[in-house]
């Protein structure tokens, strides 16, 4: 990984440097815009696989562990490559792998089996990697340290946008199936045909999105000299472990963890849960459809808190939206109908601004040691492999509306969180200065 520079210079603050760095700022939007939705469309595909092959709860997660374990396996080497071949070939490198992932679609959906669609998921989040360990402290370089918070949350806005749109339209295309036959009523041969047949709607679905990353790549590539002209330094991956001895640091990565756990595995249950009886009763791609107004929540959500991040304390926005979240779920689950749907929906926009101001927060004022802060926290992310799977065992045991209790766990350790930041907000003035 290479460190940006850094954000307390003035050049950065200047008319000048503010031009040189636009390029670049499009650019780095447009890539979250890309991997917000190539990583949800995981969430459809939980539904669509469980059914497919007939998984418990427990089994149909292991499409979020597959691809989200490599953050914690890719990080560390996607910063050794990153330091080793540049920042921009690293990205290319980045794309390169996302889109071989994105093509291993198609032989995993003519094999039948549940296995090679997690080895193309598990490839798949290796490729984002990547772009997600370099793309989150170089948002933060682009302008000044004290609108950080807002301007990473203006860039998950379109993080969102991205999500969003390709969650909305893919549930139509991943969700809805090819042939009205009962999987139950089959065996042998004929199973087998017919998981063949319902699995090309994912595969094509992949090939779609493996053509518009070619397309980005290309275009990015024209914009290299945006890369070319900035100025970055290579970071030293050695003793970013230590860095865990500073206790808003350590508390920011678990949080990120639990962060990322509880978006995902919300996300992950939101079409069976909307399904059942008690709620909505919805037919898959309906729900598939509901779930994209859960991403469309934090879209609005990003937006507005970017505003309110310049007016508010980060630590007090960050844990409100986080007892927010707790309300919602509690409502959920001790409610039915459209009340109950709606609002695990509604958990979308308290996720809104969660990711970008854990990260900012954890590292606010450790300046030249902030990149080996990133790359432990990109590590962190890990948990939307982990905590996922926590909640298929819980679903699996008591049923989908107690999994819920898993991820409104997570939240309530991110409000404490967000009221440690604010306890040791003096404490770290008189550190920085």
């Amino acid at each position: 990984m290479t460190t940006p520079p850094p954000a307390s210079t003035s050049a950065a603050a200047s008319p000048a440097a503010q031009a040189k760095t636009l390029p670049l700022l499009l650019l780095v939007v447009a890539v979250f815009f890309l991997f917000g939705g190539i990583t949800n469309v995981a969430d459809l595909l939980v539904a669509k696989l469980k059914g497919l092959f007939s998984l418990n709860y427990a089994q149909a997660m292991l499409v979020q562990f597959a691809f989200f374990t490599s953050y914690a396996i890719f990080s560390i080497p996607a910063g050794l490559l990153m330091n080793r071949l540049g920042y921009f070939k690293g990205i290319m490198i980045g794309f390169g792998v996302m889109i071989a992932a994105c093509l291993m679609f198609l032989p995993a959906a003519r094999s039948g089996a549940y296995a090679p669609f997690l080895a193309a998921l598990f490839v798949l989040g290796g490729g984002i990697t990547l772009l997600q360990v370099a793309v989150n402290p170089l948002i933060i370089s682009l302008g000044k340290p004290e609108t950080a918070h807002s301007r990473l949350t203006f860039a998950q806005f379109f993080n969102s946008v991205g999500v969003f749109l390709i969650v909305t339209f893919g549930a139509r295309l991943i969700l809805g199936q090819t042939a009205d036959i009962d999987p139950a009523t089959l065996s042998g041969a004929a199973l087998d045909n017919y998981r063949t047949t319902e699995s090309v709607v994912i595969s094509d679905a992949y090939l779609g999105l493996a053509a518009v990353l070619a397309v980005v790549a290309v275009i990015f590539w024209f914009w290299r000299k945006a890369l070319d002209q900035a100025s970055f330094t290579t970071l030293e991956l050695t003793g970013a472990f230590a860095l865990l001895s500073n206790p808003r640091l350590r508390f920011g990565c678990l949080c990120i963890f639990l962060y990322v756990g509880a978006e995902v595995g919300v996300a992950s249950v939101m079409v069976n849960y909307l399904g059942l009886e008690r709620t909505l009763q919805l037919a898959p791609v309906a729900a598939g459809v509901m779930l994209g107004y859960y991403w469309a929540g934090a879209m609005i959500g990003r937006l507005l808190g970017g505003f309110v991040l310049r007016r508010l304390r980060p630590g007090w926005v960050l844990a409100t939206f986080a007892v927010g979240a707790i309300v919602l779920i509690a409502v959920s689950a001790f409610t039915g109908g459209s009340i109950a749907g709606w609002a695990l929906v509604l958990v979308g926009f308290t996720n809104s601004i969660m990711f970008p101001t854990i990260f900012s927060l954890a590292t606010e004022g450790l300046r030249e040691e902030a990149p080996k802060a990133s790359g432990l926290l990109c590590t962190a992310i890990v948990g939307g492999a982990i905590v996922p799977v926590l909640v298929g065992l819980t679903a699996d045991a008591f049923g989908l509306t107690a999994g819920l209790i898993v991820p409104a766990l997570c939240y309530a350790i991110i409000a404490r969180f967000g009221l440690f930041a604010e306890a040791t907000r003096g404490v770290r003035a008189q550190v920085m200065h």
